[in-house]
């Protein structure tokens, strides 16, 4: 089967023209979309830009050389730069088999969005301002690759202005497919300093490991270029993605030891130090040299690439503030050379879900909806450090998410924890602590790392407040074997939600109601029954004055009128008009219990606790469909809404159980059986 961009590019080649992408044209909302620059962009191909003599897509013997240009974003030129260091993976992201002379204006790459690797589309037309690139752009070569990219990345979130809310942990995560993390290299409230070890320990798995230097106010800034990223005055440039590569240790003349570390500027075109590289200890230039031995000095000088350097850990740990860490699994780093070597591989565990209003997002553990998001079993068989990864579908306008962890041994008073697979309900996250919480905010992506013992843990993907909707990726990377299950409730109807009043025994209940027999006996026929209609009229006139007179309304009345008339006649007596009111009374009390704000309108999050109190355990499936059919546009319900749920599912279950013959949960039907219940439901 031949893909959309085959089929795209032999119908060019067939009409002989060039693609023009109508998802993402050619004018001035794809690059501002809410803001109005000052200027208008104009488009242009890159045979109208560059020396068509000289252009290309990509060239293998050109070092990496992208700069922001006069608006592009120097975090996507840090994250392209760790990119182009990786080849394999680069040639996963940007397809070698392309060349501007043979494109017909349609490029294609690869990148990692929403939980999975896309292909994504773009034409060549490129912004540009006074017929010069706008955007990232080639700053000695004539390689485009980076330009388009760029464009493909400005598709998948709607515009180039969107990039400018970018960050360098969402631009790696799109880049390579992995998990990423930001440790900070000084010690704080949940982290230790960072030591050598430590990055020993990522460096045997199969993880990227980058670093970053940001200025503060004893940083020394040196005079930088146009286009170029400023640096410390030891030639390390500002807010750029360093890798590290490896450890080492030097033994001096003297005897000592210096633990040195292997680093990698992305944006350096040589091997060896210029007045923009590092420049300080340890550098290809530095006089530190002099201090160990000629062997050593050619051991350790042997060992560097384009760009690569060597630094003193003190140095390391003094210059860079944070590390970000990106964690690889295994089927992702398997044709990453650099990375074949790695002793200990990550293995993945993923889940994909929504958040889903009065379903299945809930909020954060603030809330007393925190129940009803989605509930995920994580069975740890081996100790392990483990990597939590949570990612929001969506790039314009994120919502503050985060998780929340609990163990699972002892809970319940037991000492172990038997099989589990419904969902645990609101009562044990009344009582229970939680094991981890990570931290929450508006970002697409919430990244933690634990050590868990072996047993079984509840993991809990939230948005901040309840009801904000959106779809998410939970990744969990370990080095050794787990499970991870998606915990469901399971249907049933636990109480009679529409009991028949017995033998007039619930006096008290229907004292009230009996004064409606005169009224219910003018609009009865001569059988003493009532229609839909009549019924209406019946509600209209007995109903008080208050939320309630809402149930007054013809689709209810139909639905009383299916659920109770057994003979198909369409019509009920005065005792089956009783039993309805009653246990209509019964569910306003109910209803009541949760419409804590205002009186008459029920949030949707409370809508599955309140139905179990009415006698309904129901799965997100179920309630999802409910949702669909009941929710208003403010995210509420009123007490018709809820109460003829509670007809519809009576209904349903009524049904059901009569046809379920063998008690065994699953029933025959034939389909104009199956039409009729429709129909009455």
């Amino acid at each position: 089967m031949t893909s959309k961009y085959e089929r795209i590019k032999s119908d060019c080649r067939a009409r002989n023209v060039v693609w023009e992408d109508a998802d993402f044209p050619a004018v001035q909302s794809s690059v501002f979309y809410y803001q109005t620059p000052p200027f208008t962009f104009q488009w242009r191909r890159i045979t109208e830009i560059a020396d068509s003599q000289n252009a290309c897509f990509v060239n293998e013997t050109e070092n990496f050389d992208v700069i922001p240009g006069k608006m592009g974003d120097r975090w996507l030129v840090s994250c392209l730069g760790v990119l182009h260091s990786l080849r394999n993976l680069f040639y996963r992201v940007v397809p070698a088999d392309q060349s501007l002379d043979k494109a017909n204006g349609i490029f294609r790459f690869r990148l990692w969005w929403c939980g999975e690797w896309v292909e994504v589309l773009v034409d060549d037309r490129l912004p540009t301002i006074n017929g010069r690139l706008a955007f990232l752009q080639p700053q000695s070569s004539s390689c485009y690759w980076a330009s388009l990219l760029e464009k493909a990345i400005a598709k998948l979130h709607g515009s180039y202005e969107a990039l400018k809310y970018g960050t360098r942990s969402d631009g790696l995560s799109d880049l390579l497919g992995g998990v990423v993390e930001c440790i900070p290299m000084k010690a704080n409230s949940t982290n230790d300093m960072v030591r050598p070890q430590q990055l020993k320990a990522h460096l045997d798995t199969t993880s990227i490991v980058t670093c970053i230097a940001t200025t503060n106010s004893s940083s020394t800034i040196a005079t930088t270029h146009k286009n170029t990223s400023e640096r410390l005055v030891n030639g390390i440039a500002l807010n750029v993605n360093y890798r590290l590569c490896s450890l080492d240790k030097v033994e001096t003349l003297l005897g000592d030891a210096v633990q040195l570390v292997r680093l990698k500027d992305p944006l350096a075109c040589n091997a060896f130090a210029n007045n923009n590289d590092y420049q300080g200890d340890w550098s290809a230039m530095s006089s530190t040299w002099e201090r160990v031995s000629i062997q050593e000095r050619d051991r350790l000088f042997g060992q560097l690439d384009v760009g690569e350097f060597w630094m003193s850990f003190l140095d390391f740990s003094q210059t860079f503030s944070s590390l970000e860490v990106i964690y690889l699994d295994a089927d992702t780093a398997k044709d990453e050379l650099t990375l074949q070597d790695r002793p200990k591989r990550w293995q993945m565990k993923m889940f994909q879900g929504q958040w889903k209003r009065g379903v299945t997002a809930g909020g954060c553990r603030n809330h007393e909806s925190f129940h009803i998001n989605p509930q995920l079993l994580l069975t740890i068989q081996e100790k392990q450090e483990i990597v939590v990864a949570l990612n929001q579908h969506t790039a314009v306008e994120p919502k503050v998410i985060g998780f929340t962890m609990y163990k699972l041994l002892g809970v319940f008073g037991s000492k172990t924890v038997t099989k589990i697979s419904d969902c645990l309900p609101k009562e044990f996250f009344k009582t229970q602590v939680s094991f981890l919480n990570s931290d929450y905010g508006n970002t697409r992506h919430v990244t933690c790392r634990c050590q868990l013992e072996v047993g079984q843990y509840l993991l809990m993907p939230t948005t901040y407040d309840p009801g904000e909707e959106s779809s998410f990726t939970v990744r969990i990377l370990s080095t050794a074997s787990l499970r991870l299950s998606l915990l469901e409730t399971q249907t049933l109807m636990l109480l009679d939600p529409f009991p028949e009043l017995k033998n007039e025994v619930d006096a008290i209940k229907i004292k009230n109601v009996c004064q409606y027999e005169p009224v219910f006996m003018q609009l009865a026929d001569e059988n003493k029954t009532i229609n839909c209609f009549e019924l209406h009229e019946l509600l209209e006139a007995c109903l008080p004055n208050d939320y309630i007179k809402g149930c007054a309304n013809i689709d209810i009345c139909r639905q009383v009128i299916a659920l109770q008339d057994k003979a198909g006649t369409g019509r009920i007596n005065f005792l089956q008009f009783k039993t309805f009111l009653v246990n209509l009374k019964s569910w306003q009390g109910v209803f009541k219990m949760y419409t804590k704000e205002k009186a008459g309108i029920l949030r949707a999050e409370r809508l599955r606790d309140a139905l179990y109190d009415v006698g309904f355990q129901l799965s997100t499936d179920i309630m999802n469909c409910l949702m669909q059919r009941y929710i208003r546009k403010d995210g509420t319900l009123r007490l018709s809404d809820f109460a003829s749920a509670v007809l519809h599912l009576t209904a349903a279950f009524d049904y059901f159980q009569r046809k379920d013959h063998n008690q065994d949960n699953v029933i025959e039907i034939e389909m104009s059986d199956w039409i009729k219940c429709v129909l009455r439901c």
